[in-house]
């Protein structure tokens, strides 16, 4: 019966060329849609976990309350046994060391004196012992001119700002800002190349410098503002990455600091002195941290996912939504769609329902056949429209689209190039809504069959 069926829907082109040109055409845009959603979710979250939130992030206590400022002198100092620790406890981590700081760029004349200035974003990375910052970052593909730092001193400037400074390759420039003391402090570099992320928030004005330079200028040895973590897979895992945080502010950074009349330790990027308190010796006193008793020390180590910084957390949730709202919708307006036509085809269908009535065919198993011939039609339709989604994405998963224009003025870090994600789970995510509209389309039609009373049936079949 079922191949019967299937057979007379496909042997009559009014019966399902029209459906099945709706059901492709949907599926194919919704298929390009969700590419592309995925792939800026992809760029979105491989820009800001390579830039600045990893897909972990270790820093202090204090240092996370002002997170956005990026507040150096809240941040780690001698951590080196304890990022050995760490890395022995999480393996399936890579971890890098970062400082971020603003600064002021001068750019002398031939007599040394200021010809041209500008605010810069530094990224204070290990360039030069090791290749996993030039991978994260992608410097070697962003590299527009030049090459890549390969000693002390050397700085990389966004092209952006190399042309707004009118610089040449080998010019000398200046850092100008102030070290974790609140001191003035500057340093000369040299420029060796200039890069281009494809970021506008970054491409605006953003510098590198190698790990070891920035730390000597911010006074700032053996620190880091920031340890950011990444999955060696390089895929985020969110809910992995939620149960490494928790165990490790679990097993690390509840720290706690010894009342007066014991030994306190605590670790400032501020300012180290030493004091007598009654009772006891305290060492490297906090300027924030208060003599009340056991409260937790504000330079212990927390961890951050990636969810909980920048409101990530909500834009990730909010993108999730936003794909389940655009499915709902494209079923509900692609059903409104088909059931007119299944309105339209089964008035032209009336005399032959009347003859099924005739020969003793219930109304139940005339609806259940016109709900079978839908989902037929509706997987036709489905997996061609699939197809060409795929190719169509395919296509920008390879060139790329260009949304620069609509990023110029944005904050966010995402690329200007964004590449469709293609996937089996996307063709899937569109099967089942292809398949559901046509259904629900059908259904809602093929109602019109239980409201007409047979006699009227035999009378339109008579006439």
């Amino acid at each position: 019966m079922l191949s019967f069926l299937i057979k007379g829907v496909f042997r009559d082109r009014h019966r399902y060329l029209f459906p099945l040109l709706i059901v492709s055409s949907g599926v194919l845009i919704m298929v390009f849609m969700l590419a592309l959603i995925n792939g800026y979710m992809d760029s979105f979250i491989r820009q800001n976990a390579g830039f600045d939130t990893g897909h972990l992030k270790v820093v202090t206590a204090a240092y996370s309350r002002l997170l956005s400022q990026k507040p150096y002198d809240l941040g780690l100092l001698d951590i080196q046994d304890e990022l050995a620790t760490w890395k022995a406890a999480y393996p399936q981590l890579d971890w890098v060391e970062r400082i971020h700081f603003g600064a002021l760029l001068d750019v002398p004349d031939n007599l040394g004196q200021t010809r041209e200035q500008g605010e810069v974003v530094a990224f204070g990375i290990d360039l030069l012992s090791s290749g996993r910052e030039r991978k994260l970052m992608h410097l070697d593909q962003a590299l527009v001119s030049g090459r890549i730092p390969s000693q002390s001193s050397e700085i990389l400037l966004t092209d952006s700002a190399f042309r707004r400074l009118a610089l040449k390759l080998g010019d000398p420039v200046t850092l100008i800002g102030s070290d974790v003391f609140g001191s003035m402090t500057f340093r000369q570099f040299r420029v060796t190349g200039s890069v281009r992320f494809g970021v506008e928030a970054l491409d605006r004005g953003a510098v590198i410098v190698d790990l070891a330079d920035a730390r000597g200028m911010l006074d700032m040895e053996g620190g880091a503002g920031e340890i950011l973590a990444f999955f060696r897979n390089g895929s985020y895992d969110q809910k992995a990455a939620e149960q490494i945080r928790d165990d490790f502010n679990r097993r690390f950074g509840d720290m706690e600091t010894a009342s007066s009349g014991g030994t306190q330790t605590g670790k400032s990027a501020i300012w180290e002195e030493e004091t007598a308190s009654s009772g006891g010796t305290q060492t490297g006193k906090s300027a924030i941290q208060s003599e009340s008793s056991a409260i937790r020390d504000e330079y212990a180590p927390v961890m951050l996912a990636m969810s909980d910084q920048n409101n990530m957390g909500y834009m990730l949730g909010m993108m999730q939504y936003l794909l389940a709202i655009f499915s709902l919708v494209f079923i509900f307006i692609l059903g409104i769609v088909l059931w007119n036509s299944g309105l339209m085809n089964g008035i032209r269908r009336y005399g032959e329902i009347g003859v099924r009535l005739a020969i003793g065919e219930s109304k139940t198993q005339i609806y259940r056949s016109l709900l079978i011939e839908a989902g037929a039609i509706g997987f036709a339709g489905s997996v061609l429209g699939i197809l060409l989604g795929l190719l169509l994405s395919a296509y920008f998963n390879l060139k790329g689209m260009d949304v620069s224009v609509f990023s110029r003025n944005s904050s966010l870090l995402s690329e200007d190039i964004i590449y469709t994600s293609v996937s089996l789970k996307t063709a899937l995510s569109a099967l089942i809504p292809g398949m559901l509209s046509t259904l629900l389309g059908a259904a809602l039609a093929g109602m019109a069959v239980f409201k007409r009373q047979t006699s009227q049936l035999f009378k339109e079949l008579e006439t």
